[in-house]
């Protein structure tokens, strides 16, 4: 026991105040960093909802924490995006806050996307982009566009992990920039709760608070196609029915290829701006967002990582300032 508290005191040191000098005989307050991610799992153990997250929480974010400074290191990273993981969690108990039918964005937002991007659809009647794209879905096409629904999580984590390895401040500015971002989409959410376009194809203009999630009629056919219901399991419990608002399934590969454009090579950079595109259209293709809310969610991430390199350009001029007023006393 006295060989751990001591591996634990090295590991996550006090500092002396002002002087930024680690205090060895003292554990830091940095030592109850994981407290958060823990007491959320017990608690859905508790509720008798304890899922694969919550191994994740109970375990996995401990172990890196108090492992070795390597996995310190990590842990710290990638913490802001164990708060989002948390906080997406806990949003299902909240997802109608402040919600009433009238206030959900659906006919008027269709209408939106129909005056400004309407197609013919034969015979006189004008409708949407989605329209069109529903009337000629293929299976070849589901499958194309389920890659990126199915990868854009692990591409942002994977994305985390190279910039670990890379450039470790880079990283970190991705995992808050990341975590901004999609708080900002949340709280979106419930300011302009917005019916998705496949919600609209299965429900028309009336507004159900009460409607379940669904991952549309495209990614079904991709499960039954698989025989697994991979989407089903993992859009069939989102905790935001009127989420469309803004598209974060494009923010994410967007926020990749800007982070990541100084760090990848000519290959990687034709890949990173490869896997944006094709989202874009596979969030349209699958029913999932108005092209209006894919140009918002554009927008988001600009803002963010705008916000972002501000944020790290004012904290680096904190840093060099005092080192300078020295030099020049």
């Amino acid at each position: 026991m006295n060989r751990f508290v001591e591996h634990i005191r090295r590991l996550w040191p006090r500092e002396l105040e002002g002087s930024g000098a680690p205090l060895e005989t003292r554990i830091g307050l940095g030592v109850l960093l994981p407290l958060p991610f823990v007491a959320w799992a017990l608690v859905a153990l508790a509720r008798h909802t304890f899922r694969g997250e919550h191994v994740a929480f109970l375990a996995v974010v401990p172990l890196l924490a108090y492992a070795t400074p390597a996995s310190k290191k990590l842990f710290v990273g990638l913490y802001p995006v164990g708060l989002l993981g948390l906080v997406y969690d806990s949003m299902r108990f909240v997802k109608n806050w402040g919600l009433t039918e009238g206030r959900v964005h659906d006919c008027d937002l269709r209408a939106i996307d129909m005056a400004l991007f309407g197609v013919d659809l034969g015979g006189g009647v004008r409708g949407t982009v989605h329209d069109w794209l529903q009337s000629h879905a293929s299976a070849p096409l589901d499958v194309v566009c389920a890659v990126p629904y199915a990868t854009f999580i692990y591409a942002a984590i994977g994305f985390a992990g190279f910039l670990y390895v890379r450039e470790y401040p880079a990283m970190q500015r991705f995992a808050w920039t990341f975590l901004a971002l999609n708080l900002a989409g949340f709280v979106t959410y419930h300011v302009y709760p917005a019916a998705p376009p496949w919600y609209f194809h299965a429900h028309g203009c009336a507004v159900d608070l009460a409607s379940a999630a669904s991952e549309g009629p495209n990614l079904a056919r991709v499960d039954k196609m698989l025989g697994v219901p991979y989407f089903a399991g993992f859009y069939g419990r989102a905790s935001d029915v009127f989420g469309a608002v803004p598209s974060l399934h494009v923010a994410y590969p967007l926020l990749i290829c800007l982070l990541g454009w100084r760090h990848f090579g000519v290959a990687m950079r034709a890949a990173s701006a490869a896997f944006f595109a094709l989202m874009c259209f596979s969030a349209v293709y699958l029913d999932h967002h108005w092209i209006v809310d894919v140009l918002v969610g554009i927008v988001y991430t600009l803002t963010a990582d705008a916000v972002g390199r501000w944020v790290t350009r004012r904290r680096n001029a904190q840093a060099v300032a005092p080192v300078a007023a020295l030099e020049s006393s």
